[in-house]
């Protein structure tokens, strides 16, 4: 059984298709997707739930063929994930000395939905906030964030500005007052305990590989949400013992172990399927 704690249904959909969906169309049948997900302790009830649930908000897309029902992720939600991957294999860590990025937004009164909406972006993008209506992140992600926020509609409500930290106070001591750096150590060492310690299945074999993909899929899916969380700032200006480097080397390390039996099983049953 894959570590505690699992993650939400819906968010275990969203990966299974970034591994496994047709790589010509995006699709998976609804069958597939069932099977895929009983893989991970997901019911075949709850599965069929989410699927509609998912379709209803416009995530999923559905097509048939014959007498076959295909889903597909939405071009929208398909670009999000595909800009994740970018930052989840290959983020770019700042180094001191590189420039900041700062969004500055004004939301009127009576939008205020839309206000809530905007804080929740940025602070999905890695953005801390120096001020009311002041976010602050490193200059790699001003680019994503211009075209996420653009994306939502929310770019009137905006400003961007790249530049430098120049009243010459200690940044490390800001940098814990714009970021909750402490949660966020908490869910790296929550991982750590979780996955530093789990080796991949052996030996090889059906049963083997439907282990490696229980564990594989919600080990994937729950580091999906870091690479957001943590802004990537310089490690000069993070705690000493900062456990980042460490979580993602337990990150990769299973990656690369389990990745390839997990798809295995995922093929097995698309074809049962």
């Amino acid at each position: 059984m894959p570590p505690r704690p699992t993650p939400l249904v819906q968010e275990l959909v969203v990966t299974l298709y970034g591994l496994y969906a047709d790589p010509r169309t995006g699709e998976l049948p609804v069958a597939g997707l069932v099977r895929l997900l009983d893989g991970v302790g997901v019911d075949g009830q709850a599965a069929r739930a989410t699927v509609s649930r998912l379709k209803g908000k416009g995530i999923l897309d559905q097509r048939r063929a014959g007498g076959t029902s295909l889903y597909a992720l939405s071009p929208d939600v398909l670009d999000l994930f595909r800009a994740d991957d970018e930052r989840i294999f290959a983020p770019v860590r700042s180094v001191p000395g590189d420039p900041w990025s700062l969004v500055v937004f004004s939301v009127p009164e009576a939008e205020r939905n839309r206000r809530y909406e905007l804080r929740s972006e940025l602070a999905s993008l890695g953005f801390g906030f120096v001020a009311a209506g002041v976010a602050i992140a490193p200059r790699t992600v001003l680019d994503q964030a211009r075209a996420r926020l653009a994306a939502r509609g929310l770019d009137g409500y905006t400003e961007c500005f790249a530049g430098e930290y120049l009243t010459g106070a200690d940044i490390r001591a800001k940098v814990g007052q714009w970021w909750d750096l402490g949660a966020l150590d908490e869910q790296y060492a929550a991982f750590i305990g979780d996955y530093e310690h789990l080796e991949a299945p052996a030996p090889d074999g059906p049963e083997a590989d439907l282990a490696a993909f229980a564990a594989y899929v919600p080990m994937l899916t729950r580091w999906r949400r870091f690479p957001y969380r943590d802004p990537n700032i310089p490690l000069e200006y993070l705690p000493e013992g900062w456990k980042a480097p460490r979580a993602k080397a337990a990150f990769l390390r299973l990656h690369a172990q389990l990745a390839g039996p997990a798809g295995r099983h995922a093929r097995r049953a698309l074809e049962a399927a």
